[in-house]
């Protein structure tokens, strides 16, 4: 296999497991008695480990960031912040609604990036950045409403848990970048998982609250700390070795399209014509960012 065919199968994938993992905690949290808050934990601690340990084996330096203590106190609190911030959030969005909505509305997380650069530059944004957010904003509302302006087609803190979802996975995108580009992505996500696992298990004392699972129930749950987590940074991360990243970015889109499309399929979730409108219009802003990167590097190179 080519490496660009490879990396374009290890983007795709690493998304689709995100996004059917989210599928598979809706079934858990509509079938058992399993918490948000314990599933969280379980998923971060374990594919925390997991990664450090592969990463400790293909000789990276893991424990290298705890060498700067200044690095060290960024790591904490990007684990707190933005690791347990899109964690929490997300799965909270799932419990409250669905796997669909939860994903397609934390992928407004690119809107707010700009709205973030443009207050903090104080730079009007460009008419595709424009383009973008009212694309956005008109998304949203359909979404959350299907077409119905004076009712929410969702449970209202369904809506808000979706929404600070989005502003988690943008903490979660803009807080590491130097970290990640010092120390590597992968002892930084590990680490990070590790310690905002750990300080959920520990703050909601979650081994006195392990669920009485059936068999089936712990295999999903083992998708979702496997699969859905450990597997799907990975083959996201290992993805940027062959492609580049904003290629990487689009294939992400992938997330909230399989968490739609099998949350469809396999759990009755139903959108009428102005949800499925309002997703495309959400879900399009990353494309629409791709093309004009794309566009704007060719001008350069002309």
């Amino acid at each position: 296999m080519e490496k660009k065919t490879l990396g374009f199968v290890l983007a795709s994938a690493g998304p689709f497991f995100w996004g059917s993992s989210g599928t598979v905690a809706q079934h858990l949290f509509d079938s058992t008695n399993i918490s948000p808050l314990w599933l969280v934990s379980i998923r971060m601690v374990v594919s925390g480990l997991l990664l450090l340990i592969y990463g400790a084996v293909r000789k990276m330096p893991v424990t290298a960031v705890f060498k700067r203590p200044a690095a060290a106190g960024k790591l904490v609190a990007f684990s707190l912040l933005g690791m347990v911030g899109t964690q929490l959030t997300y799965f909270m969005a799932i419990s409250r609604g669905n796997a669909a909505t939860a994903a397609i509305l934390q992928a407004l997380s690119p809107v707010l990036i700009i709205l973030f650069i443009t207050f903090r530059t104080w730079r009007f944004p460009s008419k595709v950045d424009v383009i973008s957010v009212v694309s956005a904003i008109v998304g949203t509302v359909l979404i959350v409403t299907e077409g119905s302006l004076d009712s929410l087609a969702l449970p209202l803190t369904a809506v808000i848990w979706g929404l600070l979802a989005a502003v988690g996975a943008t903490i979660y995108t803009l807080m590491p970048t130097k970290l990640i580009k010092d120390y590597g992505a992968t002892p930084i996500v590990g680490w990070s998982m590790l310690i905002g696992g750990l300080f959920v298990f520990v703050g909601t004392a979650a081994w006195r609250h392990v669920p009485r699972l059936s068999v089936g129930a712990w295999l999903e749950v083992g998708f979702v700390v496997i699969f859905g987590t450990m597997l799907a940074y990975l083959f996201f991360l290992q993805s940027l070795e062959f492609i580049l990243p904003t290629t990487a970015s689009v294939l992400g889109t992938i997330e909230p399209l399989s968490a739609t499309v099998l949350s469809v399929i396999f759990l009755n979730v139903n959108f009428n014509a102005f949800g499925i409108t309002g997703a495309v219009l959400i879900v399009g802003v990353t494309v629409l960012q791709f093309m004009a990167a794309q566009a704007a590097s060719f001008g350069n190179k002309v």
